[in-house]
């Protein structure tokens, strides 16, 4: 008895990321590399043949059907697979299953806690909190995790709704910065700089002003701009240190 043959249009593919794009009333499906689509997205990866499975359009890429040329051509304009390829997985939407989607959201959501437990402290230790404890925060809050945002901007409206809430003390790490003026503008930038900074530890006013202060980090760029203005250039800002902390993280009793 002879095999049946599978069509000359159809290919299975299977451990499969598939990228999708709507375009002409149409449905066009490639087949990549798990893991690799956003890699080629941030540059990271730069060699196509890494990415495509296979360098071919589907229309369903799950039941092996390929597209024809001449959709190809009336829709983008050009028969080359590979190139309408290259303009799928630029324009595309990457379709993930619902567990991959649940893993994504866990895995920013960790980073997200890890850059805030990095940037804040309890007011009253000074100590920086582990990030068991603000993921359980964040969890108490029913933080919302966008997959379209960066972590870093998450965590700075996480570090927010944190701040709001009085579920946890919790505020940014003080900037530790030392800030010197020529003599003549000291007075001025002196006045300025303790109305900005949470607590001045040094201070001397003789042939030059040299403080070294406490800041909010939101505070720092206006900090600098004020001592350079009223400096005109002259004045100079140095960090110490990024974040001022006691050692060892904070517990519950």
């Amino acid at each position: 008895m002879s095999r049946l043959k599978q069509p000359t249009n159809q290919k299975r593919l299977t451990n499969v990321a598939i990228v999708r794009l709507k375009k002409g009333g149409k449905r066009f499906e490639i087949a990549c590399y798990p893991n690799k689509v956003t890699s080629w997205r941030n540059k990271v990866e730069t060699d196509i043949d890494e990415v495509l499975q296979t360098p071919a359009v589907f229309m369903n890429v799950s039941k092996g059907e390929f597209a024809k040329e001449d959709e190809l051509v009336k829709v983008f304009g050009t028969g080359d697979q590979k190139e309408v390829c290259l303009q799928i997985l630029a324009k595309g939407e990457l379709q993930v299953t619902q567990k991959e989607r649940e893993a994504q959201l866990e895995s920013m959501f960790r980073d997200i806690a890890t850059i805030v437990a990095d940037k804040c402290v309890n007011p009253d230790t000074n100590r920086p909190y582990p990030v068991t404890m603000i993921e359980k925060a964040m969890r108490d809050l029913h933080f919302s995790i966008k997959p379209n945002k960066n972590s870093k901007q998450q965590a700075l409206e996480a570090i927010r709704q944190l701040r709001e809430n009085e579920g946890l003390k919790i505020q940014r790490a003080y900037m530790r910065l030392r800030v010197a003026a020529p003599a003549r503008d000291g007075k001025k930038v002196r006045e300025s700089v303790k109305k900005l900074a949470t607590k001045v530890e040094e201070e001397e006013f003789d042939e030059h002003l040299e403080m070294v202060v406490l800041v909010d980090p939101g505070c720092y760029r206006e900090l600098d701009e004020l001592v350079q203005t009223e400096t005109r250039g002259k004045g100079k800002i140095e960090v110490l240190s990024l974040k001022h902390v006691h050692e060892g993280e904070e517990t519950l009793e």
